[in-house]
């Protein structure tokens, strides 16, 4: 029965190997930080708030995942979502004051979120026909459009913020069903689908085939300008979903808000086991690396630390990451070869 488990545990890492070391960082890291700020890390309240704090960080980097998987990337999240909140924030401001409720502030709340989630999409089918129609590299075609919606959401608002939103709305991102926060619940709920969408339908299948090999892929039959419209659709309502959270926890919407989960997003995908260059990774790694990176963030804000200081950490352990990854996989193709010499 031990040689049984063994085996089990080894064929566990073997078919995971892109993310089969992250239990154990994501171990040694929650001891480190809990030995670290014992009293504060420890807390139920700090959980509850990490718990807040990891949904719209979770659907940027599922946005940002998808897009990687076919080889692309999407800079352009955050904006999206930023340019989709200002409409949301624009429509209910309009209709409602924050003292109001019934059925009728009800009403304006589902069409501003509709009306967010249609603007995310028209983001993402602009990004989708740049990158599969016209031909545009994607981080070339994603960076323009990030500027763009970036500058959109800028003229729309003057900089200015947009605040003040009926407590009906505000419970989305704050409100709890059993302890467990909305939030949570509605990454939960887009994580799983994302999951069944890229494991068990013919889509994701042909996401990772284009990811591999673009041009085996197209040969192989599957019309690869409709995987990636469908790509980039998808990261662009994932931002929308992220964006009705982030306008409801903040209780204000803003062309600047999030600048800096554009980079988080690329280092918990890649962290996670997602290649860069496309073609593999798994939502499991993804989570972990979520966790993991909410367990750091959170350790440092208790311990004091700046938020600079975090960002720069951020882009250090990317780096590394990504040095790791090409060593080792290079490391790989050169045993690969030694064996089939011999």
């Amino acid at each position: 029965m031990w040689r049984s488990e063994k085996s089990g545990l080894q064929d566990w890492f073997r078919k995971n190997r892109e993310f089969a070391t992250l239990p154990f960082v994501l171990v040694a890291v929650f001891v480190l930080m809990s030995a670290l700020a014992p009293e504060r890390f420890l807390k139920g309240s700090n959980f509850q708030s990490m718990a807040f704090q990891l949904p719209e960080v979770g659907l940027f980097s599922l946005a940002m995942m998808i897009t990687l998987l076919t080889g692309g990337i999407n800079l352009s999240v955050i904006t999206t979502a930023n340019l989709s909140s200002i409409v949301a924030a624009l429509i209910i401001t309009q209709y409602c004051s924050p003292a109001d409720s019934g059925p009728f502030v009800t009403l304006v709340i589902m069409v501003a979120i509709a009306a967010a989630l249609a603007t995310s999409l028209i983001l993402g089918l602009i990004n989708g026909v740049l990158i599969a129609h016209v031909g545009v590299s994607a981080i070339l075609a994603t960076l323009g459009t990030m500027t763009l919606y970036d500058g959109l959401g800028i003229a729309i608002t003057k900089g200015y913020v947009i605040s003040d939103f009926p407590k009906s709305f505000l419970t989305i991102g704050n409100g709890t069903l059993l302890g467990v926060p909305f939030a949570l619940l509605i990454f939960g709920i887009c994580a799983y689908i994302m999951s069944v969408i890229l494991s068990r339908k013919p889509y994701g299948l042909s996401v990772y085939m284009i990811g591999s090999n673009e041009r085996a892929t197209e040969f192989s039959g599957i019309n690869n300008k409709k995987v990636l419209m469908k790509t980039y659709l998808l990261s662009g309502f994932l931002s929308g979903v992220a964006s009705v959270i982030m306008t409801s926890r903040f209780n204000s919407a803003n062309a600047g808000y999030g600048a800096s989960y554009l980079l988080v997003t690329v280092l918990i995908a890649v962290l996670g086991g997602v290649d860069p260059f496309g073609g593999f990774g798994k939502f499991a790694g993804l989570v972990m690396a979520l966790v993991i990176l909410q367990f750091i963030s959170s350790g440092l804000n208790l311990l004091g630390v700046t938020a600079f200081v975090t960002i720069s950490l951020w882009g250090t352990i990317l780096i590394m990451v990504m040095g790791m990854n090409n060593y080792l996989e290079k490391r790989r193709f050169r045993q690969i070869r030694k064996d089939f010499a011999s």
